[in-house]
């Protein structure tokens, strides 16, 4: 059996080590990698690869940025090509980005099987393009791989045959397993002159938060307030580094006190801070998913989350708004011990890949 195994996007990266290297160790798969080049940049996306263990792509399509029309028409019109070469049994995609919906049109227009790892989940909100990348991908796929029981719900409510679907637990909590130990040894809280739980570690780069002036003010007044109590570090997205700078805010975020401001950061040096923080403040997806396995108290700003799970029974609180009152007061709760406990969802235990490459080798590999 033939897969390819689609990336395109950093979050891409961590669920399809834990995959390839599973389908490598197996005599009857024979896995490639391919990179769209959604993420171009070698901050985001070349050191995850070293990180992560995985090889160099056996493809590199190199489509780099542009509007989401052009990046996705980019992606099909090159990944085609390697669909005609290579022949594939199997294009598996993950996640919801560009390269996921692109893909998987070429692979179901050339009558080719589909995995979608990470099915089934949603936001509700269609105005987010990760929204529409789920649904349609889930609308072709020939197989499901669910993380949380709402996926369940969601693919059963969508009319997806039921034989299609199966709940395998989370393949980016077996990169999270795999790589812990590693991510120890790496020395970044000392650079910083930290110690553990006792910081905030704090990402923010969707387009309601950061694209516009009244969205970073706000950022930046719950950043004043929090780092009078605790340090807070400060990994900046490109895309909120620009937007600060746009709008002339980033000399006002250099100048406030016990903020760590940094680069976009390697998967180690991100979960070795991730698993010491006191909380976190994202508006990220996985970065739900990932605290939620650690017991990481995290407060996430968005109006909804496709990932409930982390919410439900995980560390996760969502708010709706960038409301730095409420902000504060969680992170209150946080100081003083009355936040909220969690606990582990289920098959979140490292072992998904090893699920996922069982069921393809009983259906595909004849």
């Amino acid at each position: 059996m033939k897969i390819i195994n689609v990336v395109g996007a950093r979050p891409n990266f961590m669920k399809v080590a834990p995959l390839h290297r599973e389908f490598s160790s197996r005599p009857g798969i024979e896995s490639l990698v391919l990179h769209t080049g959604q993420h171009y940049d070698a901050r985001m996306s070349k050191v995850f690869f070293e990180q992560l263990e995985l090889p160099e792509p056996h493809y590199y399509l190199g489509v780099g940025g542009g509007t989401h029309t052009t990046q996705t028409a980019g992606i099909m019109l090159k990944f085609e090509e390697v669909v005609d070469k290579e022949k594939p049994d199997v294009v598996l995609v993950v996640g919801d980005v560009n390269s996921t919906i692109a893909c998987a049109l070429v692979a179901v227009k050339n009558n080719i099987p589909v995995v979608h790892v990470e099915a089934g989940l949603r936001s509700g909100d269609r105005k987010m393009p990760e929204e529409i990348n789920r649904i349609l991908t889930d609308s072709i796929s020939d197989q499901l791989f669910v993380t949380e029981q709402s996926g369940l719900v969601h693919l059963a409510s969508e009319g997806v045959a039921e034989e299609k679907i199966h709940f395998c637990g989370n393949v980016m909590i077996d990169s999270l397993v795999g790589f812990r130990r590693k991510a120890d040894k790496v020395s970044i809280l000392q650079e910083l002159k930290l110690d553990r739980g006792n910081y905030v570690l704090m990402t923010m780069h969707r387009p309601a938060n950061v694209d516009n002036k009244e969205g970073l003010e706000k950022i930046l007044q719950m950043i004043r307030e929090i780092s009078k109590d605790c340090p807070i570090v400060f990994p900046v997205h490109p895309r909120t580094e620009n937007n600060l700078k746009k709008f002339d805010l980033y000399g006002a975020l250099e100048s406030i006190s016990g903020v760590h401001l940094l680069g976009p950061l390697g998967y180690l040096e991100f979960l070795h801070l991730m698993e010491r923080a006191k909380l976190i403040l994202t508006d990220s997806g996985g970065i739900q998913e990932e605290t939620t396995f650690l017991q990481v108290p995290c407060l996430t700003f968005r109006d909804s989350t496709e990932r409930p799970i982390t919410t439900l029974i995980g560390t996760n609180t969502l708010l709706a708004d960038l409301d730095p009152d409420e902000a504060i007061r969680q992170f209150r709760m946080v100081l003083s011990g009355t936040y909220k406990n969690g606990s582990i969802p289920p098959f979140w235990d490292g072992k998904a890949s090893a699920r996922i490459a069982d069921i393809l080798e009983s259906k595909y590999n004849n």
